[in-house]
């Protein structure tokens, strides 16, 4: 049966989730259970992505990729593959409309990782968060809003802001890992290798505003069936954020950030007590 199949696919791509990312896993599940598979579904789809060009070292990523990116169209166009990724994203795809264009822009992002190391200038940095995150986050929202697109509308920037956010806040987390062992540099004309505390600043600010009008443009009119979850994400990282800020700029490429699960829990805690508070 083909709904079985389908169920099979959608709980592969729950796994990818939990596996590699409790906070997005936890994130998730305070979302209403009627999304909650969309959304595990468009994560193991860019996590699969990701994960060719980040960690499969050994083995032809342009050629992985090309692979993946065939075969994914293959999925949408047949609506079936055997690859359960790709089979729960289809899904996901089909269900919502979500735009070539979206998953045009996060396949060219996922490819420039696999040749390209500086970003020189503000207008590629732009590019390629756009379509490393900004999407991400649409696709999300696609999902959010059922087919509102008056509401897609204007929700879309915010959407996009809180992906740039998101990514920033990991390109400075994973400072080490980019520069030192994959010999990447996103952040425009800042030498990562003497990072100094202006710089980090100047970064740490950026992300701020992100943020601030994520939140007040954006998770404040999402649909309820979202807006807890995506509350949930948004405390995660800004803690990430905060935690990264209080480390010297000198010490931060040799400082790994995470959040413990103990706050993990007492963020979700406070979080759904100011949810439920109608205080946010």
């Amino acid at each position: 049966m083909k709904a079985l199949f389908d169920k099979v696919s959608n709980e592969c791509s729950k796994l990818v989730t939990e596996k590699y990312s409790t906070s997005f896993s936890l994130a998730v599940n305070t979302l209403s259970p009627k999304i909650r598979t969309d959304i595990y579904n468009i994560y193991g789809f860019v996590r699969f992505a990701d994960e060719i060009v980040d960690t499969f070292h050994d083995f032809d990523k342009a050629q992985l990729m090309e692979n993946f990116e065939r075969d994914y169209y293959l999925a949408v166009e047949q609506k079936i593959s055997l690859n359960p990724i790709l089979n729960s994203f289809q899904q996901t795809v089909n269900k919502y409309n979500i735009p070539d264009e979206m998953v045009q822009a996060f396949l060219k992002s996922m490819k420039a990782d696999l040749h390209k190391t500086t970003y020189a200038t503000k207008e590629e940095y732009d590019q390629y968060i756009y379509g490393s995150a900004d999407v991400v986050g649409l696709m999300c929202l696609k999902v959010f809003v059922n087919g509102d697109d008056e509401l897609f509308n204007k929700l879309k920037e915010p959407a996009m802001r809180l992906g740039s956010a998101f990514q920033k806040v990991n390109f400075l987390r994973d400072l080490k890992d980019d520069y030192e062992v994959l010999n990447r540099s996103y952040f425009p004309n800042i030498d990562l290798g003497k990072l100094d505390k202006v710089s980090k600043q100047v970064i740490i600010d950026e992300i701020e505003e992100d943020f601030d009008f994520a939140f007040k443009n954006g998770i404040l009119n999402l649909p309820s069936e979202a807006k807890f979850g995506v509350y949930m994400a948004y405390r995660y990282y800004r803690r990430l954020l905060k935690k990264l800020d209080s480390v010297p700029s000198e010490k931060i490429m040799d400082t790994r950030i995470r959040i413990s699960d103990p706050m993990k829990i007492n963020l979700w805690a406070r979080s759904y007590v100011k949810y439920k508070l109608n205080l946010i």
